[in-house]
């Protein structure tokens, strides 16, 4: 599925559904194979010449990046408890909080290769989408979209001149 139908889904929706959870998790899972990828780089031995200001900023960025993709999975995965029946509600809503994301640093960006910089962006995006849909679900889904309420609104509208 990929993220524009994802995302007309997750518009329209009032509620989750094991569907675009799945979708999500497996977009988040691809997402952190990238994110291994880039950031194992830094676990290796500086090389000569290497400029140690780049290095500590792709090994801060990719710290920051890991966890915040690794809350992002631990919240879907806590999603697919609770639709396989291994989680209650009240536990999700008392313990499954998404965390706050900690977001990257301009500076430290600025240092990072544009593919690099890319990819930390991706991650953000997934995270505040994951976010949004923390925040609906824990609001049962009772916060109007804008757009639902300018359709609500010219429903009304179109309902008095009829």
């Amino acid at each position: 599925m990929s993220q524009r139908n994802l995302a007309r889904i997750m518009a329209r929706t009032s509620n989750l559904s094991r569907p675009i959870v799945e979708a999500l998790y497996t977009e988040a899972l691809i997402l952190a194979d990238e994110v291994r990828a880039v950031f194992a780089a830094g676990t290796r031995e500086p090389v000569a010449g290497e400029d140690a200001f780049a290095r500590l900023a792709l090994s801060t960025e990719g710290l920051k990046t890991t966890t915040r993709m690794m809350h992002v999975l631990a919240w879907l995965l806590n999603q697919r408890a609770l639709f396989q029946g291994e989680l209650s509600e009240n536990q999700m809503r008392l313990h499954g909080a998404l965390p706050p994301d900690r977001g990257s640093d301009d500076r430290q960006l600025a240092m990072l290769e544009p593919e690099t910089r890319a990819l930390i962006a991706d991650t953000e995006r997934l995270h505040r989408r994951i976010a949004r849909l923390d925040d609906a679900w824990r609001q049962n889904f009772e916060v109007a979209s804008p757009a639902r309420a300018f359709q609500d609104r010219i429903g009304r509208e179109f309902g008095r001149t009829g």
